[in-house]
Order: C-alpha cells, then sequence, then structure tokens
C-alpha cells in the first residue's frame, strides 16, 4: 500500500526541477499524477518517464481559461482530484531601478495568480468531496534577497494565501502549507550561475558553505518534505509555512 493510492495529484511546473522531483515521488508512492506546464511536449514527456499512471497537460497557469481546462482535463482522464501542488514559478531577476513592468508582472502573474487560479479551480472538487491537499512552494527569498523583489514578493505573498486558505477552507476537510526551500539544485539555479558568469559546481559551493548543514539542496529533499505535508499524517497541519533550506534562515 503506498501513501497515496487511490488518490489523484496536480503538480504544476512539473517538467523538470522540484515540480518534477516532487510527482516522481507522489508517483512511487501510488498516486495517479497530472503533470501541469507551459510546455505541453515537456510536461508529457516527464509524465511518461514516472513509474505510475500520469498525464502531462499543456496549460498557462496565470490564464483562468488554460487553468480551468486543465483542471477538466485531470477530472476527466485521472478520474478526480485530491491534492494540489503550486509549484509553477519563474525569475525576472534585477535590481529594483533596472526592473521593468513586464519583469514584475511577469514573476506576480506566475507564482501569486497562478497559484490563487489553481487553487480556486480545484477547491470547487475539494469542498465538494470534503477532502483536499494544497501545497504551495515559497521560498526563502520570501525573506528578502537583492535583485529579486519581484521574486521575494511573490514568495511571501504566497506565504500570506497559504494561511489565509488554511482558515477558508479548513472547515471543508481541506489541509493548505507552503515549502520554503533554500537554495536548490535545478536548471534555474544552474542557469542563475551562468548569469552571473559562475562555474556551476563553484555556484553550488558558495551557496552550501552559507548554511549549517553545508550542502546544496536537491529536488528529492523538496519533495519528501511536500509528500508528508500532502498526506493524511498531516492532516492537523495547516496554515503554515516550512523552511527546508539546510538552516539558511536561522540567520
Amino acid at each position: 500500500m503506498g501513501r497515496f493510492d487511490g488518490r489523484v495529484a496536480v503538480i504544476t511546473g512539473a517538467a523538470r526541477g522540484i515540480g518534477f522531483g516532487t510527482a516522481t515521488r507522489f508517483s512511487e508512492e501510488g498516486a495517479a499524477v497530472a503533470i501541469i506546464d507551459l510546455d505541453e511536449t515537456a510536461a508529457a514527456e516527464a509524465a511518461a518517464s514516472l513509474p505510475g499512471k500520469a498525464v502531462g497537460i499543456g496549460a498557462d497557469v496565470s490564464n483562468a481559461e488554460s487553468v480551468d481546462a486543465a483542471v477538466a482535463r485531470v477530472v476527466e482522464e485521472l478520474g478526480g482530484i485530491h491534492i494540489l501542488v503550486n509549484n509553477a514559478g519563474i525569475t525576472r531577476d534585477n535590481l529594483l531601478f533596472k526592473m521593468t513592468e513586464v519583469d514584475w508582472d511577469l514573476v506576480i502573474g506566475v507564482h501569486l495568480k497562478g497559484a490563487f487560479l489553481m487553487t480556486k479551480a480545484a477547491q470547487k472538487h475539494f469542498v465538494e468531496q470534503r477532502y483536499g491537499k494544497v501545497l504551495n512552494l515559497s521560498s526563502i527569498s520570501a525573506l528578502g534577497n537583492r535583485g529579486q523583489a519581484n521574486y521575494s514578493a511573490a514568495k511571501m505573498g504566497i506565504q500570506g494565501f497559504t494561511r489565509t486558505l488554511g482558515i477558508e477552507l479548513g472547515p471543508f476537510g481541506i489541509n493548505a502549507n507552503a515549502i520554503a526551500p533554500g537554495f536548490i539544485a535545478t536548471e534555474m539555479t544552474d542557469a542563475t550561475a551562468a548569469r552571473l558568469k559562475m562555474d556551476v559546481e563553484e555556484f553550488r559551493k558558495l551557496n552550501a558553505d552559507a548554511n549549517p548543514v553545508k550542502r546544496v539542496g536537491f529536488p528529492e529533499d523538496i519533495a519528501a518534505a511536500a509528500a508528508f505535508l500532502c498526506s493524511d499524517e498531516a492532516s492537523y497541519i495547516t496554515g503554515q509555512t516550512l523552511y527546508v533550506d539546510g538552516g539558511s534562515s536561522l540567520g
């Protein structure tokens, strides 16, 4: 018996990185998984590589019609929805005086509006069945990070959104929590290294040395925490943000 046998999990931005790591863990534990990504081809390829039943769906999480169509397709193809992981995200880093309105709107749109639209679409099913798990991805950058005014604002907004979901949805058997990752070795952070003209391994070592456990995180670290928070073992936990950051937020 797997922890998620009989459950359908939807994970956004899951064609790679943290999202794919989480999709893999949930699939290994018995869930039917819907990978939602802006790139439908990448989503389908990722879904095909999972060990259990899975579908890949292309959708723009910042667009209401696209989101509603994606959730409807999940329910039709997988028979329901029980878990939603709002992981989709982008970065458009720059110092405030260089940041454009487009940079701001894109990041806020994917992270915050995307989580809002996906949760609104999913909660209709959750409320009806009086069961659901919502997990939102925040970040240690919510505490402030140079060059990330847009990203930091979005990620702290996710925490406030999560707390409010806990209050509003708790009476309907729905738990809502968030994970705030620290530095995680992914294609996105490798791209940051390239933008800074740093060697990837050097960049990872720099970040490893900056936290108490002296290593970087990996998608599997986030997936392990996600699996717990989306399980029935965590049914008395809601509205919380768990920092999975190797102790970086300790100061």
